[in-house]
This record gives structure tokens, sequence and C-alpha cells, in this order.
């Protein structure tokens, strides 16, 4: 097979898909109800077709029976009566019995009578007789009757050929119209056309009426989905009846529902995250901030107290070049070793400011133990501290700093505003869980309104560390009452150290 053939298929193909693809897109533009409309309207154009032919086809052909049954009775009944005239060779009393039957029947076309010779004894179309007709219709054998059907100047003609005599005297045929059988069966058919339509017409307005009922619900809940499409999410719609149509919409109000009220946790997680985003801004400065003032102390006491003890010793230093006496060196020597001895506990301290060693080479226990010493000592509030849970292990070191840092950002808070006369801490740590608990007996505060108004970057400070690492953070308050502060991390098998035992 040569190319061009099989690409004239291909094209002719792509065409045809084409085609059917804009008959479809066509028939999608049209609305649901012109759908029914247009259904309904075509299954009563045919039902109503089909009908009426039916009804015509059926009307006929019983029509057609009648009106043979009724031309073989008129013809035998014309036949029994001539047979007498016949035998006396009366031909005009044949005659006037053909004419009384014609009055009689009106419908009747025709008679005439034909010999055994073939030759026409009477008949009834006056002077021109149609010499055809004769042979039109004829007997065979000894038939009773013989029917013929043929279509003439006056349209269909029915014929019955009936024997006189059994043949012996003629033959009479009667020939009839089917001009009233078509008459009966166009009226009947109107009759039954207008009932047709009337019915159609009723089926058509229920199926519009139908169409309106099943449709304004689906037109309402796309009018309902466009305000939702436009944000409005509150829209509920009316539930008409518990059919296919109603489930939908309580279908569409359940999610119209559930929309709103993920739309509104939507718009308060927003606000709390916007809310804490201000906060992590503002305790970004505060760190920035307390950074560059913690760089000013350090430096500060680096140029006021060390610098000036190192300063002092190499004063120091040149007098002692030029003492002589052993009695005044000894006494120099003895000046410069506590002013050594100053600068190195005020570095030191500096160095546990900024970093306790302790908490690297003892862990968190041990470090918390000397901050809480120096933390009576300095603050002079009784502290009591408690721990479970860490004798025979450690944390890793993530988790000691930050409880570590949260611990003594509760502690500093303490003492800034509590005015609190003793507090306690609590470290647990039990399972896969490691807690810890800051409570004081100060004046306490509202945390709810701490927390809105802009303050409390210390206690955000403290939530965004515990966060960080999976943690939880939970203060509880009240005026008058203390504060306590729950601390709680979640620990996996490889945030945790076996500590050595010696035996």
């Amino acid at each position: 097979m040569g190319l061009a053939p099989v690409m004239t298929k291909v094209y002719r193909s792509v065409a045809e898909n084409l085609r059917m693809l804009k008959v479809r897109q066509r028939l999608g533009k049209i609305r649901i109800q012109h759908k029914i409309l247009g259904l309904v309207v075509g299954v009563v154009l045919l039902l109503t077709t089909m009908i009426v032919w039916q009804m015509g086809s059926i009307l006929t052909t019983n029509l057609r029976d009648q009106l043979d049954k009724r031309l073989v009775s008129i013809g035998s009944d014309t036949a029994a009566r001539a047979t007498n005239e016949l035998l006396i060779n009366n031909t005009y009393a044949v005659y006037e019995l053909i004419q009384d039957t014609l009055k009689n029947n009106e419908d009747v076309l025709y008679i005439f009578v034909v010999n055994p010779g073939g030759d026409v004894l009477a008949h009834s179309f006056g002077e021109a007789f149609p010499k055809a007709l004769v042979g039109a219709n004829s007997l065979t054998g000894e038939e009773k009757y013989h029917l013929a059907v043929f279509r003439s100047e006056v349209g269909v003609v029915r014929d019955v050929a009936v024997p006189i005599l059994d043949g012996k005297l003629g033959i009479i045929r009667v020939g009839m119209t089917e001009s009233g059988l078509q008459r009966a069966v166009w009226d009947m058919t109107w009759k039954v056309l207008a009932i047709a339509l009337f019915v159609s017409m009723l089926g058509i307005l229920a199926a519009v009426l139908m169409t309106r009922v099943l449709v304004k619900p689906i037109q309402e809940l796309v009018t309902l989905t466009q305000r939702v499409a436009a944000g409005e999410l509150d829209v509920q719609g009316e539930v008409h009846a518990q059919d296919e149509v109603g489930l939908l919409t309580g279908a569409f109000n359940y999610m119209t529902e559930s929309l709103s009220h993920s739309h509104r946790e939507r718009e308060e997680l927003l606000a709390q995250l916007r809310e804490k985003e201000e906060l992590r801004v503002q305790l970004l400065h505060k760190v920035i901030t307390a950074q560059e003032d913690e760089r000013k102390r350090i430096s500060r006491e680096l140029h006021d107290e060390t610098s000036q003890a190192l300063t002092s010793l190499m004063v120091g230093l040149k007098l002692l070049e030029s003492e002589v006496s052993v009695c005044e060196v000894g006494t120099r020597l003895q000046e410069m070793r506590q002013i050594v001895s100053q600068t190195l506990d005020e570095v030191h301290h500096l160095a546990r400011e900024l970093r306790p060693s302790v908490l690297d080479d003892m862990g968190l226990i041990a470090a918390l133990e000397r901050y809480i010493r120096d933390y009576e000592r300095k603050y002079s509030i009784e502290a009591d501290f408690h721990v479970i849970g860490f004798e025979l292990r450690r944390l890793a070191p993530p988790l000691e700093v930050a409880l570590y840092r949260i611990v003594q950002e509760a502690l500093t808070n303490i003492a800034k505003y509590a005015n609190s006369d003793s507090v306690s801490v609590l470290v647990d740590w039990r399972g896969d869980r490691v807690s810890a608990i800051v409570e004081d007996d100060g004046i306490g505060f509202n945390v709810e309104e701490v927390t809105t108004k802009g303050g409390g970057l210390g206690l955000f400070g403290m939530q965004e560390r515990a966060a960080l690492l999976g943690g939880t953070f939970k203060i509880e308050s009240r005026s008058g009452f203390g504060t306590t502060v729950f601390i709680k991390f979640p620990v996996h098998g490889d945030e945790f150290i076996e500590k050595d035992v010696e035996p």
C-alpha cells in the first residue's frame, strides 16, 4: 500500500474526530433544562408519531376487512335477488335491482352483470360502459367470490365477483371505492393526533415544571458556589427535599461549613504566626542588643578592673626593681599576689557568665547546683533544688544547654520581678522525657496580659529555645499566687550519654 492512501485515511480519521469533538463541545454548552426539555419533546414526538402511525395502520386494516365483508355481502345479496329475474330473462328487472342497490349503498361505485359468455346484461354506467372493467376480476373454479383491488380515475377500487347460480347464469360484479374508508381513517387519525398532541402538551408542561423544580436548586447551588469562590464561606443552601439534589445541597452545606471552620482556624493560625513573628523580631533585636550590652560590660570590666589590675602589677614591678630593702620587696610581692588573685577571680567570673565550664565538664546537674548556690548568695533568695533520674547518665550537650539557659532565665526573671523569698527547682528524667519545674512564691502576674501587650520577650525566648529541640514550655501564674514554669523535652536514644561508673 502506498503512502498517499494511508495519509488520506489518517486525515479523514483526524477530521472525523475533530467534528465529533466540536459536536460534544456544542452539546456540552447546552443547559440541563434545555437538554431535559429536548429529550422529553423528542420522546413525545416519537411516541406520538408511532401511536398515530400504528393506529392508522390498524384502523385501515380493520376498515378494509369490514369493507370487503360488506362488499361480498352486497354482491351475494344482489346475485341472489337477480337469479329469478335472469331465469325468466327479465333484464329490465335486473337493471332496476342494480339501481335500487346503488341508492341504498352510497359508497358502491358500480354494479354490472355478465353472462357466461362474457356479455354485459345490465350495468349502472349509463350509456358508456368501460369494457376493460370486465377483465379486471374473474372467477376461477368453484370460488364463492373473488376480490380484486385496482386503481382507477376515482382512486382505489375494491371489486368483488360473485357467481349467479354457481356461475350458470353469469357473474355479478360490485365495485366500491376506498374514499369513505380513507375519510374515516383520516378523521380517526386527526382525533388520535389531537389527543396525542394534547397529552404531549401536558407532558411537556409537566417536564417544564419538573425541570424548573429540578434545576432551581442546582442554579441556587451554582450561585452559592460562585459566592464561595468569591470568598464568602458562610453561605448555606436550602434543602427543599430529601432527594439526590437535597443530599447534594446537604453535602455542599457541610463542605462550606468545613471550609469556613478551616478558614477561621487558618486566620487564627496566621494571627498567631504574625504575633510570634513580631515577638521573634523583638527577641532578635533584644538578643542583638543584649549581645552588644554584654560586650560593652565585658569590655568595661576588662578595661576598668583587669586592665587597671595589670597596670598596677606593672607599676609594682617597676617599683620592685628600684627597691633595695628585702622587707619592702616582700610587701610589694604580697600586694602584687593579691592583685593577680583578684584579676584571676574576675576573669573566672567573666568566663562563667559567658559559658560555665562545669556544664561541659560535669553536666547539667553540677552546673545548676553551682549556679543555684551563687544565685542564693547574690540575691538572698532561698533556693531548693531536687534531681530525679540523672544518677548514671547525662543529656546530650544541646539538651543540657537548652535546659540550663531556660532555668537560668526563669531564675533571673524571679530575681528581677517576682519579689520572692524562696524558689524551688525540680529536674526529672523519666523514660523518654526530661522535665524541669521552676516555682516561686512571689507576687505573680497575668500571663495573657503580659504576652498580649507585647511584653514577655524573655518568656518567648524560653519558649522558642524549647521549641527548637521539640520541647514544650508552659507558664502558670496569678497575681498574688506565685509563678510556675514547666519545661519538657523528649529524649531519644542518641540524646543521652551513659556515665562511667567506677566499681
